[in-house]
């Protein structure tokens, strides 16, 4: 696990693949540091990348409220199967299947659907490619089933469609932006396969 920034208030790590974003990384995280460990966003166990948590209930709150009004950008690089085209804008509504821990793109709105956006650019526009993603909405495998249902599934990412070899989704959580201390701050990470792109 690497440290990208501390204070009294905040530590922004990179989560590595494996490791559970609201307990594993809580504990390893207080290996570390003393005092508590709030969670206030989560990556899926087999996803990595740059995450933010606080070390107060105060700045847990800001940060909650960041994320419900939107002032929390999250930016994701993904490889996926195919060759979609240079940008997109995409809207779906999503209905989780709880019991499967499975996500559905479905046609209408009812009880449990979600709307979803996200806005991409292919970094690499081949076969496979990789694109750098802007989430809108923070549904639960939102990507994965925003890319898969268009028949771009996630290398790796065998229970929304892909038949490689790869053992985890080619998702990484690159780039988070907020606002603290009257300030925008950013922070970015990327994994090697994407670093050449950027």
């Amino acid at each position: 696990m690497e440290i990208l920034f501390e204070d009294k208030n905040l530590i922004i790590c990179v989560k590595p693949v494996g490791l559970d974003s609201e307990k594993e990384m809580v504990d390893a995280i207080k290996e570390k540091y003393s005092g508590e460990i709030y969670t206030v966003h989560r990556l899926d166990k087999n996803v990595g990348g740059v995450m933010v948590y606080a070390r107060n209930k105060h700045t847990a709150a800001l940060l909650s409220k960041h994320i419900q009004d939107g002032n929390m950008i999250k930016e994701y690089v993904a490889m996926v199967h195919g060759t979609p085209d240079l940008k997109g804008d995409w809207e779906d509504l999503l209905w989780k299947d709880s019991t499967k821990n499975k996500v559905f793109v479905v046609k209408r709105e009812r009880k449990g659907v979600k709307k979803a956006r996200l806005e991409y650019t292919c970094l690499l526009q081949d076969n496979p490619s990789i694109v750098k993603i802007r989430l809108h909405t923070g549904r639960s495998h939102q990507i994965r089933v925003q890319f898969a249902s268009r028949g771009f599934p996630l290398i790796g990412d065998h229970k929304y469609g892909s038949r490689d070899s790869s053992s985890n989704p080619m998702l990484f959580s690159c780039c988070i932006t907020f606002p603290y201390q009257k300030e925008l701050i950013k922070f970015e990470y990327y994994p090697d396969w994407a670093k050449a792109f950027i």
